[in-house]
């Protein structure tokens, strides 16, 4: 991997909800750096915050306090790609349509978003369902297409919400393997959200253990593992246990 510079910086991020007069503190001086090209794992318990930090990574909401530094300056609509929990597509699209979206709302003309489409569904492993609609794909077909979509935005930081949470145990091993091909093809810095342990070792070049509500950054471990990486290799399970005896999350 090669690792030039920090492309994210976060610092002191807080952010506090007002609900039905009380106050449900959420981030608390929560910061981190993401470098440049590698595939950075936020693991942490359900409702820690977790969503609502790559929210505002996107600017889909705002902090409360602290900052978010990114080199280069502020990117522009495009240069972020987001991967939701949630089949986030167009019901009324076809594969096609959902995958070229972003190239389309950005002007890009028809054929070459067509290409810039077609590439990424070959990528994804949906070669001939160009013309199906969402209704017509299983649950991880569906997310294959998020997944295209978001590559296909040409986005140089990949935001991935948990994207596996809703699939079954075998879809979600096919595309953990699948999101490590298309990154070793097409890098980019990725921030990838789990509260599944072996999920964050099988994927993370680093990983951030968060806390409980509030959420800081707890630890940080650099998964230097030789990839592929086996869930049974003693060095995965030293490092599980490692995670596990410092984490909140319910093993």
């Amino acid at each position: 991997m090669a690792v030039l510079e920090n492309k994210i910086s976060v610092r002191n991020l807080c952010k506090t909800y007002e609900m039905k007069g009380n106050s449900h503190e959420v981030l608390r001086n929560m910061s981190f750096d993401v470098r440049e090209n590698e595939f950075l794992v936020l693991l942490g318990p359900g409702q820690c915050g977790k969503t609502v930090l790559l929210n505002i990574l996107a600017e889909l909401e705002q902090p409360d306090g602290g900052e978010i530094v990114f080199a280069g300056g502020r990117p522009r609509m495009g240069e972020i790609g987001f991967v939701f929990q949630k089949y986030a597509l167009f019901p009324w699209k076809t594969v096609m349509g959902n995958v070229e979206m972003s190239l389309k709302l950005r002007g890009v003309d028809k054929e070459t978003r067509r290409a810039a489409a077609q590439e990424y569904i070959d990528m994804v492993g949906l070669s001939g369902f160009e013309k199906a609609l969402p209704k017509q794909l299983s649950g991880g077909m569906k997310q294959r297409v998020g997944i295209a979509r978001a590559y296909a935005s040409e986005a140089s930081i990949m935001l991935m919400d948990e994207p596996f949470g809703a699939l079954d145990a075998q879809t979600r091993y096919q595309m953990e393997d699948e999101i490590l091909r298309i990154c070793e093809k097409k890098k980019r810095t990725v921030v990838f959200v789990t509260n599944n342990v072996e999920e964050a070792i099988y994927l993370g070049d680093r990983i951030l253990l968060l806390s409980s509500r509030p959420s800081s950054v707890k630890e940080e471990y650099v998964v230097d593992l030789p990839r592929p990486r086996k869930h049974t290799d003693p060095a995965f399970l030293a490092l599980r246990n490692r995670i596990v005896s410092n984490t909140d999350l319910n093993i």
